[in-house]
């Protein structure tokens, strides 16, 4: 299968969705903060010294799905029409798990802003709460299910 961001020759460059179908695109993507015990705990209790550790990494998932297209370089600028971020506590990590879904009417798919929203809304729980733990980890940074498209569907083997 050829890889459609590369030209002739092997050069980067933007694929051109303008003879494209619009249809409806959705994708789920998920991402996990694994931590001590002790700072999952005090972020569920609104104790972090930043503020509201989960209600500001849904914000920034959603904000960095926005601004995608800014950040990776090769992505279309989207009118999304959806963008959710779940922030739920996992006790058997322990830790958080992070799905973001992204939503859209348009030629091309909502992949790259979904995953985006993950990665970002982990990274935005590490960054409020390591004063408390330095060494939490952020992982498992994947694509769940997509739907739409010429493609098709997708959905992960559990």
């Amino acid at each position: 299968m050829a890889l459609t961001h590369l030209g002739a020759k092997g050069e980067a460059n933007m694929v051109d969705v303008g003879r494209k179908a619009e249809t409806t695109r959705t994708a789920i993507a998920e991402g996990f903060v694994s931590m001590r015990p002790e700072t999952l705990e005090m972020i569920l209790a609104g104790d972090a010294k930043k503020g509201d550790v989960l209600g500001t990494a849904r914000i920034a998932g959603i904000m960095a799905a926005k601004k995608t297209h800014e950040l990776i370089p090769l992505c279309h600028p989207l009118l999304l029409t959806k963008v959710a971020v779940e922030i739920e506590p996992d006790q058997a990590l322990p830790g958080l798990k992070v799905t973001a879904l992204a939503r859209v009417t348009g030629k091309t798919g909502v992949e790259m802003e979904a995953l985006t929203a993950a990665s970002v809304a982990c990274l935005t729980i590490y960054d409020m709460a390591k004063a408390a733990d330095r060494g939490m980890v952020i992982s498992g940074i994947r694509l769940v299910e997509k739907t739409g498209g010429k493609s098709g569907d997708y959905k992960v083997d559990a």
